[in-house]
Order: structure tokens, then sequence, then C-alpha cells
């Protein structure tokens, strides 16, 4: 019986971890990819090379996630999150994305970090894909007081916030709402999804009222 019960244990821990929401984002993304080759054929590589890393990522994530996080955080660290900082610097945000500033942990440094744009009214909904391992959910939850830059009518402005981590909240159907017809949010809601290994939903409550063009908390 006891040989029994430890072969259970670990098939279960070899057993490979596919998140929710995971197959279907890496179907979107291929599609997203083949589609505009179907109707401009080019160079077969691409579309070959890109369908290659949502593979790959795929595996990565239902046999190691925690090497996933990594390599996805090192690449979102050095190529996407400066190339959309930068955009924001000179008042654009092709992405439809908002920046996210939280005070580090240990630091106490302003980090500034790119999140989807689920702001509805006074309230904005992130998608942690990395869970609890995502930086700046680990420097909210010391510190909750957060700013949001975003667009509020034809300019980007920083706007104060109380962040809570809600692991209650199903952040697959979060995500639904969030992206409402959205063809930004919802392109953002598939990378989300592709890079991700463990969503969570982060609620904000938005300080409307105390909106400034440059925030003064560090400077915008």
């Amino acid at each position: 019986m006891a040989t029994s019960t430890a072969e259970a244990v670990l098939a279960t821990r070899a057993a490979p971890h596919v998140p929710r929401g995971l197959a279907a984002g890496t179907l979107v993304a291929t599609a997203l990819v083949w589609g505009p080759y179907a109707l401009w054929p080019g160079a077969l590589w691409q579309p070959l090379a890109q369908t290659g890393a949502y593979v790959a990522l795929f595996t990565l994530t239902a046999t190691n996630p925690r090497l996933k996080v990594l390599l996805v955080r090192a690449l979102q660290r050095w190529v996407i999150n400066p190339v959309v900082r930068a955009g924001f610097v000179v008042g654009i945000n092709p992405f439809g994305v908002a920046l996210l500033e939280t005070r580090g942990r240990v630091s106490g440094q302003p980090r500034r970090t790119p999140v989807g744009n689920g702001r509805r009214g006074t309230e904005l909904w992130i998608i942690a894909e990395h869970g609890e391992a995502a930086g700046y959910v680990r420097n909210l939850r010391q510190d909750p007081h957060v700013r949001i830059r975003l667009r509020l009518g034809l300019r980007h402005r920083w706007v104060d916030g109380i962040a809570t981590v809600r692991p209650d909240d199903d952040a697959l159907a979060r995500q639904r709402s969030i992206i409402a017809w959205h063809p930004l949010r919802a392109l953002n809601a598939v990378n989300v999804r592709v890079l991700g290994a463990d969503l969570l939903s982060v609620h904000v409550r938005l300080d409307l009222d105390g909106a400034t063009a440059r925030g003064g908390r560090a400077g915008g």
C-alpha cells in the first residue's frame, strides 16, 4: 500500500502542468503568425521560427515553468520593457498598455513596468503573467501605493492608486472581461498567456481626481 502511494505521489509530481488558457493563447498567437503569411506569402523561415518559439514556450511552461519565467523576465527586462517605456517618454503608446510604478521592496527606488491596461472607470485590473514571482507583485505587496501612467483624454498622465493582489479572482475570466472587444487589449492578452506561467489578478483603485500630467512621487 505504501509503495503504491509513493508511486502515485511521484507520478503527480512528474506530470506536466499546463496552465489554463495557455493552449488557446498559443493557438491564437500561431494563427496570427500564419494568417498574414497566407495572405501575403514571404520568407517561410519567419512564421516557422515564431511557431517554433511558441511551441518551445508551451513545452517549457509544462515541464519547467521556473526556467520559463527566468527567460521571459530577461527578455522583458532587456528588450520589451525598454522599448515600451521609451514610447511613453515621447508620448507614444502603440501597444495599448499602461506603465505601473511601484517602490522597490529592497532599494526603495521607483520601479516602472509596462502592464496591460485593464482600466474601467476608477478601477484598473492587471493580469500578472508570472503570478507571485513577478517583481512588481512582490513590490506592491510590501507597499500597495502605486502610480499608473495611462491615457486620460488626449494626454498621458500619472494617476495614484492602491493596489491589491487578488489570488481569489479568476484571472482568465477577468482577462476576458478586460478585453471587451478591444483589439490592443486582446493582443496583449494573447502575449500574457503565451509568455506567462501563472496568471494572477491585481486590482488597482485609481485616484482620478488627483491625476496630474507629471505626477508627484518620482516625476514623469
